[in-house]
Parts: C-alpha cells; sequence; structure tokens
C-alpha cells in the first residue's frame, strides 16, 4: 500500500515538474517573440537585443550550482516553489520596463529567480526514482524544455498581437504564482520517499566535483551545443521576421515545429544512452554533435521556408540527443547527494551559452547587417563539441565510491 501510495506521489510530482518546465519556457521564450515591439518601442538595435537576451542567461547562469548546491542542502520541493514564485513576479516585472537598462536589470534578476530550478528539479527524479530509473526520467523531464518551447509562440503570438507584450508579460506571469500555490499543496516533501533524509551534513563537498574531468568535459561539450539552442531559440523568430519576411501570426505558427522533434529525441534519449551506449556514451555526443552542425549548414543555405523548417527540426532532434545525454551521464554515476551540485554544474556550461550566443549574434547581425557569420559561428561551435566529446571516457569509474 505505502509503495502504492509513494508511486502515486511521484506521477503526481513528475507531472507537475513537467508542468512546471513548460511554464519556465513560456516565460523565457515570451522575450524574444517580444523583440520586434520592444526594439520599437525603445529605439534599439539588434545588439542591444542581444544584451537583454543574454542578461537572463548570466543570471541564470550564476544560479545553477548554488540552486544545485540549495536542493542537495535542503530538499527540492522548496527550492522548487521559491524559484517559480520568483521568476514569475519578475515575468510580469518585464511588463514595468522603461528604458534598456531597465530591462537588463529586471532580465538579469529573472534569470538569477529561475536558475535554482533546473538542478532542483532533476534532484527531485533522485528523490523520486529509483538510480537505474533516473537516466530515462531526467530525459523525460527535460524534454518539456522543447514542449514549452514549441507551446511558447502558440500562446505568446497571440497574446502579444491582442494586449501588447506588457500585458502579454503580466498574464503569463500571473498564471506562474497560481501554479506554485498547486505544486505547494499538491507535492509532498519529496526526501521521505526517496533518497532519505537531505537536511544532513552534505557529504560532497564542491571541491570533490570540481576536480572530476568528466564533469568539465560535459560542461564544455553542452556549452557549444547550447550555443546553438540559444542562439536559435532567441535569434530565429526576429530572423524569420526581417530576413525571411515573414509576419508575427505566421512565426508563431512555424517556430514551435522543430520543438516536436526536440521534445521527442529528449524524451528518449536517455533510454538511447542506456540502451544502445552504455559505457561508450561519448559516442552518442560525437555523432549528435556532428550531425547537429551539418544540417545546421544546410538550415543557414536552404532557399525555401519549408527547407528551412525541415532542416531547423533535424537540428533540433540531435542537439536534443546531446541534452538528454549529458544531464542523464551524471544522474547514473553521481552518488544522490552529489546530483543537484552536480547537473549544476554541467548545466552552469549551458546556460552560459545563453549569455555569450545571444549577445555575440546580436554583435555580428549588427555589424554585417545580416545573419549569415552569426550562423558559421554557431556552426564552429558545434565543431568544438565534436573534439571535446571524443576526449571522454566513461568506461572507467571517475566518481568517489558511495560512503560507507
Amino acid at each position: 500500500m505505502a509503495e502504492l501510495s509513494n508511486r502515486k506521489t511521484g506521477i503526481v510530482a513528475f507531472v507537475l515538474l513537467y508542468l512546471a518546465y513548460c511554464i519556465s519556457y513560456i516565460d523565457r521564450a515570451a522575450i524574444s517573440l517580444a523583440l520586434a515591439q520592444i526594439g520599437k518601442d525603445f529605439n534599439l538595435q539588434a545588439a542591444d537585443l542581444g544584451i537583454v537576451i543574454s542578461a537572463f542567461f548570466l543570471g541564470y547562469a550564476a544560479m545553477q550550482v548554488p540552486g544545485g548546491w540549495l536542493s542537495d542542502r535542503f530538499g527540492s520541493k522548496y527550492v522548487v516553489i521559491v524559484t517559480i514564485v520568483m521568476w514569475s513576479l519578475f515575468t510580469s516585472f518585464t511588463s514595468l520596463a522603461w528604458s534598456l537598462t531597465s530591462l537588463i536589470a529586471i532580465r538579469f534578476v529573472f534569470g538569477i529567480a529561475e536558475g535554482g530550478f533546473p538542478p532542483a528539479s532533476i534532484r527531485a527524479i533522485a528523490e523520486l526514482f529509483k538510480k537505474d530509473s533516473r537516466p530515462k526520467m531526467s530525459a523525460l523531464l527535460l524534454s518539456s524544455n522543447y514542449a514549452g518551447s514549441m507551446v511558447a509562440p502558440l500562446i505568446m503570438a497571440p497574446l502579444i498581437v491582442w494586449l501588447g507584450w506588457r500585458h502579454a508579460f503580466n498574464a503569463i506571469g500571473i498564471a506562474g504564482i497560481v501554479f506554485a500555490v498547486i505544486y505547494f499543496v499538491f507535492v509532498p516533501h519529496l526526501a521521505r520517499i526517496g533518497v532519505g533524509p537531505v537536511t544532513a551534513k552534505p557529504r560532497a563537498p564542491m571541491r570533490e566535483l570540481m576536480k572530476n574531468p568528466l564533469l568539465w568535459q560535459l560542461m564544455v561539450v553542452w556549452f557549444g551545443l547550447s550555443c546553438v539552442n540559444k542562439g536559435l531559440d532567441s535569434w530565429m523568430p526576429l530572423y524569420l521576421l526581417q530576413q525571411r519576411g515573414l509576419d508575427l501570426k505566421t512565426v508563431g505558427v512555424v517556430a514551435p515545429i522543430p520543438f516536436v522533434m526536440a521534445t521527442f529525441a529528449t524524451a528518449i534519449g536517455g533510454w538511447v544512452m542506456t540502451t544502445f551506449f552504455a559505457e561508450r556514451e561519448k559516442y552518442l555526443l560525437i555523432g549528435s554533435s556532428a550531425l547537429t552542425g551539418i544540417f545546421l549548414y544546410a538550415m543557414y543555405k536552404a532557399e525555401t521556408i519549408t527547407a528551412l523548417i525541415v532542416y531547423q527540426s533535424v537540428v533540433y532532434f540531435f542537439k536534443s540527443f546531446v541534452l538528454a545525454s549529458v544531464v542523464a551521464l551524471p544522474t547514473k554515476l553521481l552518488r544522490d547527494d552529489q546530483i543537484g551540485s552536480g547537473i549544476g554544474m554541467v548545466n552552469l556550461g549551458g546556460q552560459s551559452a545563453g549569455f555569450v550566443a545571444p549577445a555575440i549574434m546580436g554583435f555580428i547581425v549588427t555589424g554585417t547587417g545580416s545573419f549569415d557569420a552569426a550562423f558559421v559561428f554557431l556552426v564552429a561551435m558545434t565543431a568544438m563539441s565534436v573534439v571535446v566529446a571524443a576526449t571522454i571516457n566513461t568506461a572507467q569509474p571517475r566518481f568517489a565510491p558511495k560512503p560507507a
């Protein structure tokens, strides 16, 4: 009976975590869809808009490791709830921006507010599921990233058209606060049903993780692919509007299509890794990174919108296998008390790319007047990931043994 109750609680918690991730991606994607209107209202250039986008990811990246440590120390529930409430508040505060400086400051704090959620959510998976199930369930949870990105244009584009960008941000901010209340009511403190108490003294100091070469390698691999991820997520709506001549309603329809492939690839990524690439995970990383670069170049060269969307969908498919693998591997190899901090460390690399890539692309577009060199930069980042992935060795134990 207790096992059945735990299973039911686990399912409810997983579903709510999945929805929370979707909401977080809707909230962060809103700025990309509103860039055209914001740029017009504040008279901003592409470089300015790139800084606005990057400000979020600077705060977001900075909070990855602290968020993981807090979830390891106190359990995932309270970190998850606080992050949802705070990022929802600052989503609404975006509507109050009156200048470029205020917009950058609000988006930076918004990034800090949301930054603790990813490591806390993976820590929740460790509290919910046994060790052999965690890679698959972690990857399945992360498919919500792309499900949220897929839904975001369908929700935000009409809201921006109907309400204007300021009221659209208010609407989704309020929705997030309501969801935080739902999570608080329906999800118990997960440490009771999973890995045990988390209020004891932490057994995995950060210096132990910092000395682990595999975590650094995964961080760099995910940084390279995240440049593609964050760069395309941030700039594709404006690219389609300005370079390809589409209107906002059409962008709202075609922009979500590649995220269907990404959602599917991430959902099965953990299963593919553990089933076909056990002890050989680096080959999945190498192949997926290389194919991402190849199809990214084909997307950039596409002459029609149809071909562009098809190639972009393939790009998102293969880059999503990299995301699934770099998150699933630590849940497979790390001790229970290391998972939140370890995921935070790996994700620091990915989210740092969110600060770097949009800003670099913004300056490139402003300096050259086109997106051509910006796409070359993204292809170069995939090549870097291939090179680093080739140095990975997961066949040997890399982590400290379980404590006695």
